[in-house]
C-alpha cells in the first residue's frame, strides 16, 4: 500500500514539505506603471447609463458576431477552473497578497474538487470512480434545498453553465466505462478517465476555443513557441483574469438565476444575455449555443465592444448582496475597480510595451464620460476588440495576453495534453463531449425540422 493512500490526490502529488495554502497571484507586467483614476470616472464608465451600458437586451444582425454563443460560456468555465479570487474589492492591493483558491492549471479542479478521497461527496458511493449526478442523470446532484453539490458553486450560476458542468461529468463517467472495457485495473480507472477527459478539454482549449477567441494565426504562433511575455517565474497573474474572463462575459450573462431554483423538474432560470428569447429553453440544451452536427446553426455570440447588457449592469441582490453604493451592482464597475485596485497598467501602456499603436482617444471614447487620461485595461481590451477586429475576437493586446497565459499554463504542466504521447488522439470535439453526440446520447432532429 502506498504511503499516500489516505491523502487526496491534490495533496499526494506534492512534496511532503510543500505548503497547503492556496496559490498566489503575480503581475505579468510589473515594470509598467499602474493605472490610476478617481472613483467617479470608474462609476461614470461602468454604471447604469454609462458607456458600458448597451441599454438594450435585444439582438440585431449588427450586434452578433461570427462565433457560436457557447464559447463565452466555455471561457467562463475555464476562468472558474484556473482562478477563484474571493477577496473583497479594495484599492491599492498587492497582487502577491491575494490568494487563488485554484491551482493555476487547466486540470478540471472545478469538476473533480479534491477527488474521490478528498471530497467523496462528489462521487458515487457504489462506484467511487464516477461523479454523482441526479437520479435521472439529467442534472448535477443537489441537496434538499436545491443547492448544487459540485466542485465549484459558480458553475451553477445559470442554466447553461450548469449544463456544461453536467456535460463534463457525464463525459467523465463515460470515460470510466471505456476504461473498464479496455481492462484498466480498478485502482487506476478514475485516474485514467480523469486524464482522458482533461486531455480532451485541454485540446478543445488549444484547437477550438483559442482560435475562435484570438484567431488561428495568433494561436499557431504562440503554440509553436512565440511566447514573449508569460514566463514560468510568473506563477499566475490577475491581468489575464480581469482582462479575458470578464471580456468573455460581455457576450454571455453569468447572472441568470441559479439552477438551484428548480421546481417540479423545471429550471427557474432567466435567459442568458445574447441568447434570443425564442431560442432559450429550460433544459439549457447545449446544442442551442454550440454548432452541433445535424442541428441548425447555434445562436451567435454578441460582439465584443465594451458594452454589457442590462442584466450585468444591474446585478441582482442575490448575487451582489446588499450594496450601500448602487454603482457596485454593476459588473463593469466591479471589474474596473478591481483592476485599478491591484494596480494593472493602462491599455495604452501595454500597447506601447508590445510595440502596437495605442487606440486613439476617439476610438476608446472615454471622453464622453469626461475622462481625458489613459484607459483601464479591462475596457481597453474590449474597445480594442471592437476597433481592430469588428468585435468578433480579441485584438493584439487582449489576444496576446489570453493566448500566452492559457498556452503557457498547459506547456508548464507536465501532465497536460502538450506532453501527451504522440499516439494519443482525441475521440470527440467539445460539443460531442458535452452533449454525448459521439456516444449517441443526443439525437439530432429529423431532417427539415428547425429548432428556431
Amino acid at each position: 500500500m502506498r504511503p499516500t493512500h489516505c491523502l487526496a490526490p491534490a495533496r499526494a502529488r506534492r512534496p511532503v514539505d510543500a505548503p497547503l495554502a492556496p496559490s498566489r497571484y503575480a503581475r505579468m507586467f510589473p515594470e509598467l506603471p499602474s493605472f490610476s483614476a478617481d472613483e467617479a470616472f470608474l462609476f461614470a464608465l461602468g454604471r447604469a447609463g454609462g458607456l458600458c451600458d448597451c441599454r438594450t437586451e435585444e439582438d440585431d444582425d449588427g450586434s452578433l458576431g461570427s462565433e457560436a454563443a457557447g464559447w463565452p460560456f466555455f471561457g467562463q468555465f475555464i476562468a472558474h477552473d484556473i482562478t477563484a479570487d474571493r477577496s473583497t474589492i479594495r484599492h491599492h492591493v498587492d497582487a502577491a497578497a491575494l490568494t487563488n483558491a485554484r491551482t493555476p492549471q487547466l486540470n478540471l479542479e472545478c469538476l473533480y474538487g479534491d477527488g474521490p478521497i478528498g471530497q467523496p461527496f462528489l462521487f458515487r458511493r457504489d462506484d467511487a470512480a464516477k461523479l454523482l449526478l441526479s437520479r435521472d442523470a439529467n442534472d448535477v446532484q443537489r441537496n434538499a434545498e436545491g443547492t448544487a453539490i459540485i466542485g465549484d458553486p459558480r458553475n451553477d450560476s445559470h442554466v447553461f453553465m450548469s449544463q456544461m458542468h453536467l456535460g463534463f461529468a457525464r463525459a467523465h463517467n463515460g470515460f470510466v466505462d471505456a476504461a473498464r472495457l479496455r481492462g484498466v485495473a480498478d485502482a487506476d480507472v478514475f485516474t485514467n478517465a480523469a486524464r482522458e477527459l482533461r486531455w480532451h478539454y485541454q485540446r478543445a482549449v488549444l484547437e477550438e476555443f483559442l482560435p475562435a477567441l484570438i484567431g488561428s494565426e495568433m494561436t499557431r504562433q504562440i503554440v509553436v513557441g512565440d511566447r514573449r511575455y508569460y514566463r514560468p517565474e510568473v506563477a499566475f497573474n490577475p491581468a489575464r483574469v480581469r482582462g479575458c474572463g470578464v471580456s468573455l462575459r460581455t457576450r454571455a450573462d453569468p447572472t441568470s438565476l441559479s439552477c438551484s431554483e428548480r421546481c417540479g423538474g423545471r429550471a427557474g432560470v432567466s435567459r442568458p444575455a445574447g441568447i434570443s428569447a425564442r431560442r432559450a429553453t429550460p433544459s439549457g440544451r447545449l446544442e442551442l449555443v454550440f454548432d452541433a452536427p445535424g442541428y441548425a446553426p447555434a445562436q451567435r455570440a454578441r460582439k465584443l465592444d465594451g458594452r454589457l447588457v442590462g442584466s450585468l449592469i444591474s446585478l441582482p441582490v442575490a448575487i451582489t448582496g446588499a450594496c450601500e453604493v448602487e454603482e457596485l451592482r454593476s459588473l463593469a464597475v466591479r471589474d474596473l475597480e478591481r483592476g485599478e485596485g491591484v494596480g494593472l497598467p493602462s491599455g495604452e501602456s501595454i500597447a506601447r510595451h508590445f510595440g502596437e499603436r495605442p487606440l486613439s482617444a476617439d476610438e476608446v471614447g472615454t471622453g464622453a464620460a469626461g475622462w481625458n487620461g489613459e484607459t483601464p485595461l479591462w475596457y481597453y481590451i474590449l474597445r480594442e476588440a471592437d476597433v481592430r477586429t469588428g468585435g468578433c475576437r480579441l485584438g493584439p493586446i487582449g489576444g496576446r495576453i489570453v493566448g500566452e497565459v492559457l498556452v503557457g499554463l498547459l506547456e508548464l504542466d507536465p501532465s497536460s495534453v502538450c506532453h501527451a504521447p504522440q499516439s494519443w488522439k482525441p475521440s470527440a470535439t467539445l460539443v460531442q463531449l458535452l452533449t454525448g453526440l459521439d456516444r449517441g446520447r443526443c439525437r439530432p432532429p429529423r431532417s427539415g425540422r428547425s429548432r428556431r
